[in-house]
């Protein structure tokens, strides 16, 4: 059969949310497994199906998932972590190896490359008795074969899965990789079984990284191995999020059958194409990652390049990574200018089938014609548009000052200290309180004019109240107001400044069932008016002990944002350091002693490659120093980052100059702080003590050892005891005695340390 087009990958979580419900509700036990397991099923035909009318050859199964696809990985291989090995129900085991429960913490969980998705990562040792698991897999495609579809079958790839998990003991992931790939041998056996000419996707996007020598060869012999398992079996490597050049060269002597190689953000793999060797290329030139209108223009040009080193019947067209990282569909917005612009994935798998046909077809229909001429007219309107343009940014861009703050670290800490007056391991949390239905609901009505603003705010106030108060009560150091006004770190910020525009219903998967609903960055970025100091000010009025105000960083915005793609980030960050820069100003001018600028995402942004590290650190630190220029020395400016390995960065951070730093190494414990200590890291640190991913209350003793632990390697004049990240997504009942069992452990372990 001749193949056209192709999906890498197609989001799972639904249209309308579907799955996220389903989750939740079986999890609070408000539903049963079957209920779950309906759902699932309805949503995997509706999207398979969806993408069959829209004319994409290639469909891919087993990229659902009820949680991660590492996760599913690691249950195919049967690598189970011991401490879950005796629950005996598949599905409950499953979800606690996710989650937790009260038995044991769940498997530490980190950024999927430079994306926001998260995925579970994979713990191995002697102890796992690798063998294959494939009934999820072999069920799903013949699901789809009973709807009249022949898929082809996805799969995490085994030297990204190895190089993706951690080990328990001294040994290197690699040093499985026999085992491994004898497992996959298996599976591909299996998969022989279900008919001729079976296509399977392996994902290995670690092959778009810097591989060493030692790891590079590996390619040659492991796709020898696996390409020659059963000829009914075709083998497509596919890598994305950069280019694969080295990798390609190492492929090209074995017989997979297909590479998929991504020319939106790694457009020197062209340099790859002279190794293709016959094969057949899956060629990614639509973005799986943004959500604007494809340039078909543009698009079929790059197509022509492509088409002089690869013979055009032997190219695929496709996305260049999955759709995962994309909304479900543009259909549900309201009628706007920037919708037009706009491409979520049901969108996008109708370009990768109109660009199939315009490339494929010699001659083009007068349908095609029209829909490349409505392609042509978008555009042009996008680009004329006045929207994009704000003089007053572009001036104050030119004519910037100060672009870092007054002070060294030493000479700020010593006022800092006076002026807080602060204990021993002062406790803190890093910002936000729970979420509860009720709250949503008072700000869903707010903003369909439900309730009048007065209502509004009498309701947000009491909540602040209420969370000020539960502080007050168990002893906390430095408090926080709870961000009931928000409903996203990131979406709150960019609906209070110029240049944001925001979906209805563009939601993301983030993890399991965490959706994120990313602000569509389309135009020059300025802030208005104040856009915290009402809420922290009024939260402060309520204390005498020290709150925090709280803010995203510029490159958190970036990173969590769908961001225009006329000019560089670099030029899109400094506009938003400006109006963060106002807005710390703002805040310590009314009173606020510590400001906290989240910076989240910002691991998550660095190149995959190292050839590019330097730029992006530039212009991402210069953002962030630009946005804290404003504040005083005797302001605090606190800074926090998620799931980040430091070793690489650590000299990055430290040019950061944030006074305090907050990280996440509840899943992790001190692995993460070694880095800190062994270059005598001088500014103060708060290591996440409570992992509030999962639902486990972890009790004062278990605090007393996570602290214990962190100060084997911290100064204690320096650390700060925090969660690993804000509350929303916890309930109350959870929260409340977590962090009274953590203020306990504090008091205790500073006793002490004062007693010493």
């Amino acid at each position: 059969m001749t193949y056209k087009t192709m999906i890498l990958g197609f989001p799972r979580i639904g249209e309308n949310r579907e799955l996220k419900k389903a989750l939740e509700n079986f999890w609070s036990k408000n539903s049963s497994l079957s209920e779950l397991e309906t759902t699932a099923k309805e949503l995997r035909k509706k999207h398979w199906l969806e993408q069959k009318r829209r004319g994409i050859d290639l469909i891919s199964s087993n990229d659902f998932s009820y949680y991660d696809n590492m996760l599913d990985a690691a249950v195919m291989l049967n690598a189970i972590p011991k401490r879950f090995r005796d629950i005996e129900n598949k599905t409950e085991r499953y979800f606690a190896m996710a989650r937790g429960n009260n038995n044991a913490s769940a498997m530490e969980m980190t950024k999927w490359f430079n994306t926001n998705y998260h995925y579970i990562v994979p713990e191995l040792n002697d102890e796992i008795d690798f063998k294959l698991d494939a009934e999820k897999i072999i069920a799903e495609y013949r699901e789809a074969e009973s709807l009249g579809i022949k898929t082809k079958i996805n799969i995490i790839g085994p030297l990204t899965f190895l190089a993706l998990s951690k080990t328990t003991n001294d040994k290197d992931s690699y040093d499985y990789l026999g085992t491994v790939v004898s497992v996959y041998k298996q599976l591909f056996s299996k998969i022989a079984e279900l008919g001729d000419d079976i296509v399977v996707q392996i994902d290995e996007p670690i092959f778009v990284k810097d591989l060493s020598k030692q790891r590079l060869p590996l390619i040659k012999g492991v796709y020898n191995e696996l390409s020659h398992v059963n000829e009914n079996v075709k083998i497509i490597v596919a890598t994305y999020f950069e280019h694969a050049c080295e990798a390609v060269k190492e492929l090209t002597d074995t017989d997979v059958w297909g590479i998929a190689l991504d020319f939106v953000y790694g457009r020197k793999n062209i340099d790859a194409l002279e190794y293709l060797n016959g094969k057949t290329l899956i060629a990614g030139v639509i973005d799986g990652r943004n959500i604007w209108t494809t340039d078909f223009g543009k698009t079929l040009k790059l197509l022509e390049e492509i088409s002089e080193k690869a013979p055009k019947e032997k190219i695929i067209i496709s996305t260049c990574c999955s759709l995962l990282h994309a909304p479900y569909s543009v259909r549900s917005e309201p009628q706007n200018e920037i919708k037009q612009w706009l491409a979520f994935s049901i969108e996008k798998v109708e370009e990768v089938a109109l660009l199939g046909k315009l490339f494929h077809e010699s001659q083009l229909s007068t349908e095609n014609t029209q829909s490349l001429e409505q392609n042509r007219k978008i555009l042009d309107n996008k680009s004329n548009s006045k929207l994009l343009s704000n003089e007053h940014v572009a001036k104050r861009l030119n004519n910037i000052a100060l672009t870092a703050r007054v002070g060294d670290f030493n000479e700020r800490i010593t006022i800092q200290k006076k002026r807080l007056n602060l204990p021993l391991l002062p406790t803190t949390t890093i910002g936000s309180f729970p979420q509860t239905p009720d709250l949503r609901k008072i700000r869903l009505d707010f903003k369909k004019s439900a309730i009048s603003s007065d209502a509004y705010e009498l309701e947000i106030k009491k909540y602040i109240d209420e969370c000020v108060s539960f502080q007050e009560n168990i002893g906390l150091d430095v408090f926080v107001h709870g961000e009931p006004e928000r409903n996203d770190m990131v979406e709150y910020f960019g609906e209070l400044m110029n240049g944001f525009h925001f979906t209805q219903n563009g939601w993301v998967q983030s993890y399991g069932s965490r959706c994120v609903k990313p602000p569509v960055i389309y135009g020059d970025v300025s802030r208005p008016n104040p856009m915290t100091v009402k809420w922290i000010t009024y939260a402060q009025s309520k204390t005498n002990k020290i709150m925090k105000g709280m803010l995203t960083g510029p490159v958190t915005i970036i990173n969590w944002s769908f961001v225009r793609d006329d000019i560089p980030r670099s030029v899109i960050a400094k506009q938003i350091a400006l109006a963060l820069s106002d807005e710390i100003d703002d805040l310590q001018n009314a009173g606020i002693k510590i400001v906290q600028v989240d910076e989240a995402a910002f691991k998550e942004g660095y190149p995959l490659r190292e050839d590019n590290i330097r730029d992006y650190e530039k212009w991402a630190v210069d953002s962030f120093k630009l946005a804290v220029s404003s504040a005083k020395k005797e302001t605090q400016i606190h800074t926090h980052m998620c799931y980040s390995e430091f070793n690489d960065i650590i000299k990055t951070i430290e040019n950061m100059d944030a006074d305090v730093i907050t990280i996440e190494t509840a899943r992790s414990g001190n692995k993460l702080l070694n880095i800190f200590k062994q270059i005598g890291y001088k500014n103060e640190i708060g290591p996440g003590v409570y992992d509030i991913h999962s639902p486990r209350i972890p009790s004062a003793d278990e605090f007393k050892e996570q602290i214990g632990q962190r100060l084997q390697v911290l100064d204690s004049s320096k650390m700060w005891i925090n969660p690993d990240c804000g509350l929303k997504t916890r309930k109350w009942e959870e929260v409340k005695s977590a962090l009274k069992n953590m203020v306990q452990a504090t008091l205790e372990i500073r006793r002490q340390y004062i007693n010493r």
